[in-house]
């Protein structure tokens, strides 16, 4: 090899050699909720209201579906992601704030995380629909020869023929 070929090859492998760790570094993503001057744990029970909630967090996340004016959730996630893989949950956040029922006053703050958590499987099993089913073939080609042109300015298809 001449002097040029062994440095070239030398300055690929130098190269390849500080591309590999960013490859390996994995891309997070923040979702949900994000807290820029005050955090939903601080909220404290008894001493703040709805308004000072809005004003220190801004609007929940989502509210309770059958208490929607006294129970308010803050929440947010971080999942990471290596090259081709799933992506992972590596933190979540969820801060339930309760009202106390008539008034306006925080009743109390739960803070859950991921390990509170639990897996749920989805149901495999498909609902039949009535009908037969059509192949691809039957699909794409299904309504070719159902119709047919007008043969005169006449026959005008949706009228009614003169009789």
């Amino acid at each position: 090899m001449t002097r040029t070929a062994t440095a070239i090859a030398v300055r690929l492998l130098i190269g390849a050699a500080l591309v590999a760790p960013a490859a390996c570094a994995p891309s997070v993503g923040v979702n949900g909720f994000q807290a820029i001057d005050a955090k939903p744990a601080d909220v404290v029970a008894g001493t703040d209201t709805k308004a000072t909630v809005l004003a220190r967090l801004g609007s929940p996340s989502t509210t309770s579906t059958f208490e929607k004016d006294t129970v308010w959730y803050y929440i947010s996630q971080t999942t990471e992601q290596y090259t081709f893989r799933i992506p992972e949950v590596t933190q979540r956040s969820v801060t339930e704030i309760t009202f106390a029922e008539g008034s306006d006053q925080v009743a109390s703050v739960r803070t859950l995380g991921l390990a509170d958590g639990r897996v749920m499987t989805m149901d495999s099993h498909e609902t039949p629909t009535r009908g037969r089913r059509l192949t691809i073939i039957e699909q794409l080609l299904g309504n070719v020869g159902r119709g047919h042109l007008p043969n005169s300015d006449e026959q005008v298809p949706g009228q009614r023929r003169p009789d």
